[in-house]
């Protein structure tokens, strides 16, 4: 670096240019100029701290000093200027696909999608042309007044070679540097590289070239198994499923045969909130989910209080992975995210749409691309995505995580009503998320919890904005006519409060500080699930113990589907068969009477450690053991190997992505209206073209509350394990 400053002390500008080490300088700078220009009018990235401004200028640097780099070590001199236009023009271009490429699909392009570029123009069609803007010029004039100026000789190739040594110092730097951001990056978003939850993160930390780097390794691993991976392999799989089957409860099979499906997302919600009433300073007590209490003890609603999330790295999508297809995420990172665009999948929404005739839409007010879920979703089987370009979202109505609940419901059903029934559909509500301090206005006045832990002390406030959400979409279901035809399933994803602060919610849940164990954190992983079924009188409270991975093939018995051509590693919670053995996704397990947690087993009835089992407790849980890591190596082996693209038994036609389109959705679905006419099953359409919209009724905290007071907003302080909940 200091021979670097010396030379440019010694010459002048155009002297520096006219040398090789001068002309890299350059092309280092218009190309950091490029990428910042494109991070601040291009892409939305979320910069919410100063910090990340610091990261994103910096993030370009590292990649494009090691690429360039490349081009020192040609020591001919048209051969090495030739290089060096070549890298740059290569690294404009990629900048500017990914450009263009966000401007239609709000999205970075990964090596599949390069490989699959005829997909890619399909998917933007005659739109294309609209994608491109008049500055565009801005990212290729450089590059013609520097191939002008070579061709000109205006600017002058210099004969004398960079010395080989100093070629590999400034590659070592560039590495130095890479590292230097990735640490920092690390510091502000914990598990980056690990989690990989989202593509925007990638760029925003790492920059356009090193995601397109670090996806492109990841593609090779993958493509690396999947290639390795042979009709054999499934055969083991196979064999496992038949023999972990559980036996529908014959009273409850087809209870719910083909009514609509209406999943409700409950974010970070954990079963502990059911019932839950938080005292106030004044000793006053207050109910945190009224309406979901209501639901919870409804005769009309199986409720489960043994029901525990199973998620990994991957949080939320984990959940939707587990929940829609009865397989665990991975150990480490997130299903959606590495293999979501690639693999085959057998879902929920493909398997009811054919088998049962149903359409299928997920309603999410986020960006599509969050967790992968735009290529995702069309894997799974799902008709429609309405992410966050179909709503309405501002600043008032939204936070990071996407739009508030109120309005997401509230806008959502403008796309509801005009779904073919019977339909499959999931609302993903995000409003109760850390850090759990974002309601403002008319919609704050829920009491703060008091305790040493701010982000404990908001998520009771945010768990009661997210019942008074679902009970105004309840109110709405009910009045548009669609409440009867329908079931209706809520869960929660994993949970609010992580284990490093389950100490200071301690004596809230009735325990003590000084006494908490990992014990307590284990039971603390319950998650609300509920299925109502309006018109039963038949609900109760079920004490069976299950996971995430059960819902799927307890779902499809109640809905009257035949499970036993399908991968489901889950058992229905209704059976009599069910093991109540539930995985973990590190290995762990718990069960109705023991907790096995890192080699420790825990008596679930005292909560104490059994420090010296029996040989019957040892064999009991040695073949526990063995069950669970049978159960996640075969969820492993599925998904590494892609496995199901071998399953001709399922009866199901394969899935093509390329059949899929998430634009101008609102076009196609009334397009079905209107080539239907009178056979149109959507509300819309039985509604007599009448719209439902209007029947949908909000208010706020206040409106509900009159008397109630809003606090003082406070500031929260992000820990590294929450930061990353979603």
């Amino acid at each position: 670096m200091k021979k670097i400053k010396s030379f440019f002390e010694k010459n002048n500008l155009k002297k520096v240019v006219n040398t090789r080490l001068g002309f890299f300088a350059l092309l280092i700078v218009l190309l950091w100029l490029k990428n910042v220009l494109a991070y601040t009018i291009e892409f939305n990235l979320g910069i919410d701290r100063s910090i990340e401004y610091f990261i994103l200028w910096i993030n370009p640097i590292a990649t494009t000093i090691l690429l360039l780099s490349i081009a020192l070590y040609v020591r001919r001199k048209r051969n090495a200027y030739i290089a060096l236009m070549v890298i740059y023009g290569l690294l404009t271009l990629l900048l500017f696909s990914n450009i263009v490429y966000y401007r239609e699909f709000t999205d970075f392009i990964t090596i599949n999608t390069m490989l699959g570029a005829g997909k890619v123009s399909t998917g933007l069609g005659e739109s294309a042309l609209r994608l491109f803007r008049p500055y565009d010029f801005i990212y290729w004039i450089d590059m013609i007044a520097i191939i002008f100026a070579l061709a000109t000789k205006r600017i002058k190739m210099q004969e004398k070679p960079v010395r080989a040594r100093f070629s590999l110092a400034i590659s070592t730097l560039s590495v130095l540097i890479f590292f230097g951001n990735l640490s920092l990056a690390e510091t502000v978003r914990p598990g980056l590289l690990s989690r990989t939850f989202s593509r925007d993160y990638l760029v925003k930390y790492l920059g356009v070239n090193a995601f397109t780097v670090y996806d492109g390794v990841v593609t090779y691993q993958t493509n690396q198994v999947r290639a390795e991976a042979s009709e054999n392999d499934l055969e083991a799989v196979l064999d496992y499923v038949d023999g972990h089957y559980a036996e529908p409860n014959e009273k409850l099979y087809g209870l719910a045969e083909g009514r609509n499906v209406i999943y409700i997302h409950l974010e970070s919600l954990q079963q502990f909130v059911i019932d839950y009433q938080l005292e106030d300073e004044n000793g006053q007590l207050h109910e945190v989910t009224p309406f979901l209490n209501s639901l919870y003890h409804d005769n009309s609603t199986f409720s489960f209080d043994n029901f525990f999330h199973q998620v990994s790295g991957g949080k939320t999508s984990d959940a939707e992975t587990l929940m829609d297809n009865s397989l665990f995420g991975l150990n480490q990172g997130s299903l959606f995210s590495q293999m979501g665009d690639k693999n085959t999948f057998q879902a929920a929404p493909n398997i009811l749409a054919q088998t049962q005739g149903y359409t299928s839409a997920v309603f999410h007010g986020n960006k599509g691309s969050f967790w992968n879920r735009n290529e995702t979703y069309k894997r799974f089987g799902y008709d429609y995505f309405f992410d966050a370009s179909y709503y309405d979202v501002t600043e008032e109505n939204s936070f990071q995580y996407g739009l508030h609940d109120k309005p997401f419901f509230e806008q959502s059903v403008q796309y509801l009503e005009h779904l073919q029934q019977p339909f499959y559909s999931k609302f993903i509500a995000v409003s109760n998320h850390y850090p759990y301090s974002e309601l403002k206005g008319d919609e704050a006045g829920f009491p703060m919890a008091n305790t040493d832990d701010e982000t404990i002390n908001g998520y009771f406030a945010t768990a009661n904005y997210l019942d008074a959400s679902i009970e105004e979409f309840f109110n709405y279901l009910k009045a548009s006519g669609l409440y009867e035809n329908s079931v209706i399933v809520l869960y929660g994803d994993h949970y609010g409060i992580s284990n490093s602060r389950n100490k200071d919610l301690a004596e809230l849940v009735g325990k003590s500080k000084a006494t908490w164990t990992d014990f307590d954190n284990a039971q603390m992983q319950r998650v609300p699930y509920m299925i109502h079924v309006p018109g039963t009188t038949e609900g109760y409270e079920n004490h069976t113990y299950g996971g995430e991975v059960d819902a799927l093939p307890t779902l499809l018995h109640l809905l009257g589907v035949d499970t036993t051509n399908y991968v489901l590693l889950g058992q229905d919670l209704f059976s009599a068969n069910n093991e109540q053995l539930v995985a973990f996704r590190n290995g762990n397990f718990v069960t109705p009477n023991y907790t096995y947690l890192g080699g420790t087993i825990y008596d679930n009835h005292t909560g104490f450690a059994v420090n010296t089992p029996s040989e019957a407790l040892s064999a009991q849980i040695e073949e526990s053991l063995l069950k669970v890591e049978t159960q996640l190596r075969t969820s492993d082996s599925i998904n590494n190997g892609d496995l199901l693209r071998f399953n001709v038994e399922s009866g199901l036609a394969p899935i093509n992505p390329s059949d899929y389109s998430y634009l101008r959705q609102v076009n196609q679905i009334t397009a079905i209206e209107d080539a239907l006419g009178d056979k149109s099953t959507s509300l819309f359409s039985v509604n007599g073209n009448k719209s439902t919209v209007d029947l949908f009724e909000t208010k706020s905290y206040l409106d509900n509350n009159p008397v109630a007071e809003v606090p003082e907003e406070e500031t929260t302080t992000t820990s590294t394990e929450e930061a990353a909940t979603e």
